[in-house]
C-alpha cells in the first residue's frame, strides 16, 4: 500500500484560513446595520423624518423594512408604522425620508425600532438587520431599539 505524505504546514495554513474566515463572518465588528435619525422637518400637516442608513455587512440587503413606534414628548405611543428602507448596498450610505402625515415634528419625543419586519437578499441571515443594530440621533429625539 503506498504511503501518503501530508504537508502539515499546508494543512495547518488551510485550517487557520478556514477558521479565520468563519470567525470574520461571525464576529466582524463592522457587520451590522446603522440607522441614524438625521433630521426632522415640518412640512404642512406632516413631519419629514430623514434617516442615514449604513449596511456594514459584506453582502447587500435587497429589502429592509423596520417596524417603528413613534412616541410623543410625554412618552405615549403616537403610532406604530413600517419604514421601508429599501435596498441597502454593502458599505454604501443611504438616506431615506418618510413623510408622516398628521404629525408635528415638535411633538415627537422618541422613536423605537421594534424589529425588522423584512430583511432579505441572497445569503442574508435572518438576523442581519437586527444583530448589533446601531441606533444614533442627530436631533433631540431619542432613537432606541
Amino acid at each position: 500500500m503506498p504511503r501518503r505524505t501530508i504537508n502539515y504546514r499546508l494543512a495547518a495554513a488551510l485550517a487557520a484560513g478556514l477558521s479565520a474566515s468563519a470567525a470574520n463572518a461571525q464576529d466582524n465588528p463592522g457587520a451590522h446595520v446603522s440607522i441614524e435619525l438625521n433630521s426632522l422637518e415640518p412640512v404642512e400637516n406632516a413631519c419629514r423624518i430623514s434617516f442615514l442608513i449604513q449596511n456594514g455587512h459584506a453582502f447587500d440587503i435587497e429589502s429592509a423594512v423596520y417596524e417603528t413606534v413613534l412616541f410623543d414628548t410625554e412618552g405615549r405611543v403616537e403610532r406604530l408604522t413600517l419604514f421601508d428602507l429599501g435596498t441597502l448596498p454593502t458599505e454604501r450610505p443611504r438616506v431615506r425620508q418618510f413623510l408622516v402625515p398628521d404629525l408635528a415634528c415638535a411633538s415627537l419625543g422618541r422613536i423605537l425600532i421594534n424589529g425588522a419586519e423584512t430583511c432579505s437578499g441572497p445569503g442574508v441571515p435572518t438576523d442581519a438587520c437586527t444583530r448589533d443594530l446601531e441606533l444614533l440621533s442627530k436631533s433631540d429625539v431619542e432613537v432606541l431599539g
